[in-house]
């Protein structure tokens, strides 16, 4: 009879599940019995950290989570800040991890990879964690995670399985899913709402990554609508780049943040307003009119902002069922008072900053389809205020949400995994690189075309900048740099240094007709002139 450790691949095959990254140790071991038998994709990062990143980036473009094998104790420990960034940014991720037998849970008998309480340092970062008891307890343990995936905010979900239960016998298990429907806003609340914006003089839009799934239903809603529409990072592409209403990703500009003020309907979509979208640390964003906010958590609708007017629903039929309701012709002042909006919202924002949008709208115009996943890098915040991506779930980073560095280099690999078919670029800087640059042998192991943008600025450049703006002394940014061209030969990949826009361009065309990852490196001042 197959023990749980064996059927547990066939069960995931059979939620939809279709990659797993994992590094085999030998409390997990028996996971591995069983893959043979399925069309499951293993894929073995460097780092229980690179795991977690890989399975961020391979949600962020298909929206559907991969899984992750991890050992208990270390392994737990390594991926707990890549599943904070997954928490933060609402992303799917399955993390199954084994842990001590079920009568030594807790004993502090100084057990191998023993954790005081291993489920409570999950639960931290995850939607919720479980402890399987029993074999048969197991389907209804992923079923559960399936809801919370399909039907429920999306988040890292924690799954442990104890050594005895991985080895137990687990006969013919099977899965008898009943995810249920996504929420649909109440009828009564979308005609008030319609009402709300139908009389505004003055509306905004604000759209989240909540929304980034329902990028047809959004543009639906800005047409019925025609109000001004800001978009926060990871909603980037919801809306294309020439869009009349599009102002762009400037929540953190005076002028938008005064616009909230004076708006006197705002219309929120899947969106936290959150602090790393506005920048507005340790503060909240003043809406001076009425806020009507839509999102798929409730509690959701209190935070950062008191909605005068809260729906709960999926972010596609509240969209849908907002922009059948707004009956007759759109307002005709929104595109006028977007361009207002936006050229006031970017007047403001360092010439460096700008190079930052240049380059990428270069790069997404020379190679459609570009996916870029960036670190919390330099770049990465000018582009964030700067660049508008061509489409949703083609642009995201660490800068949001948890703020991680080491991301961007995992994070590409796995989308690339996830897109096979579209160009996907690292976005990078020095010392970030350093975070998690043995994933670089993941990258030339899986032999993917993938361009590493290593943004060399010599050091921890954004706090350095940050501390200089305070009087504050720059100490510990200014880290030893070591030679990158050397290291990613090493390493078996192919590296460069360009000194031009159009020579990156030509590097970026090579790298991805390459058979492995490409280093190309950027000198920080040179490139802040491009």
């Amino acid at each position: 009879m197959p023990t749980l450790g064996e059927v547990l691949p066939r069960l995931l095959q059979d939620m939809g599940i279709d990659t797993v990254f994992g590094i085999p140790g030998v409390h997990t071991v028996e996971l591995y019995r069983g893959l043979p038998a399925t069309n499951l994709r293993h894929i073995t990062p460097r780092h229980e950290q690179g795991a977690g990143f890989m399975a961020d980036g391979y949600a962020r473009v298909t929206g559907r989570p991969a899984a992750c094998f991890i050992i208990s104790g270390p392994g737990m420990t390594n991926i707990a800040t890549a599943m904070g960034q997954a928490y933060a940014d609402s992303i799917p991720m399955l993390v199954i991890s084994s842990v001590l037998n079920r009568d030594e849970i807790g004993r502090g008998e100084g057990r191998l990879h023993e954790l005081k309480d291993q489920s409570a340092t999950a639960e931290g970062v995850a939607a919720w964690s479980h402890t399987v008891m029993s074999p048969a307890d197991l389907p209804a343990v992923l079923d559960r995670a399936a809801a919370t995936f399909n039907s429920a905010r999306p988040r890292p979900v924690h799954i442990e399985l104890p050594l005895d239960v991985i080895v137990a016998e687990a006969g013919d298990l099977a899965l008898a899913p009943s995810v249920p429907r996504r929420p649909a806003p109440d009828a009564a609340a979308i005609a008030q709402a319609a009402d709300m914006l139908r009389g505004a003089e003055r509306p905004l839009m604000i759209v989240g990554g909540g929304a980034s799934g329902a990028a047809e239903a959004v543009s639906r809603l800005v047409a019925a609508l025609g109000a001004p529409v800001v978009p926060t990072i990871n909603a980037k592409g919801i809306l294309p780049p020439d869009h009349p209403l599009l102002v762009g990703s400037l929540l953190p500009q005076r002028t938008i943040l005064d616009e909230l003020a004076a708006a006197d309907v705002v219309l929120a979509i899947g969106t936290e307003l959150g602090e790393t979208d506005t920048l507005l640390m340790g503060g909240y964003p003043q809406i001076g009119g009425a806020l009507i906010r839509i999102d798929i958590e409730a509690e959701q609708l209190t935070r950062n902002a008191a909605a005068t007017l809260g729906i709960v629903s999926d972010a596609g039929a509240a969209a849908t069922a907002l922009a059948d309701a707004l009956q007759g012709p759109a307002r005709q002042d929104g595109a006028s008072r977007t361009s207002t909006l936006r050229e006031a919202g970017l007047k403001d924002i360092d010439p460096a900053y700008a190079a930052h949008g240049r380059i990428l709208t270069r790069l997404s115009n020379e190679f459609p389809g570009l996916i870029v996943a960036g670190d919390s890098t330099q770049p990465v915040y000018g582009a964030n205020l700067t660049y508008d991506a061509p489409q949703p779930r083609s642009y995201f980073n660490s800068s949001t949400g948890f703020g991680t560095l080491g991301y961007g280099l995992p994070a590409a690999s796995g989308a690339r995994l996830a897109c096979p078919d579209r160009p996907v670029v690292s976005l990078i800087g020095d010392g970030a690189f350093q975070f998690t640059l043995p994933e670089l042998a993941t990258a030339i192991e899986l032999a993917l075309p993938l361009p590493i943008l290593l943004w060399n600025n010599r050091g921890y450049g954004e706090i350095k900048t940050y501390m200089a703006e305070r009087q504050i002394p720059q100490i510990g940014v200014d880290i030893y740099t070591p030679d990158f061209q050397t290291i990613a030969k090493g390493f078996g990949a192919k590296a460069i240094h360009v000194h031009s826009l159009d020579a990156l361009v030509d590097a970026l065309a090579t790298a991805f007709a390459a058979d492995g990852p490409t280093v190309i490196e950027l000198d920080d001042k040179e490139a802040r002139t491009w």
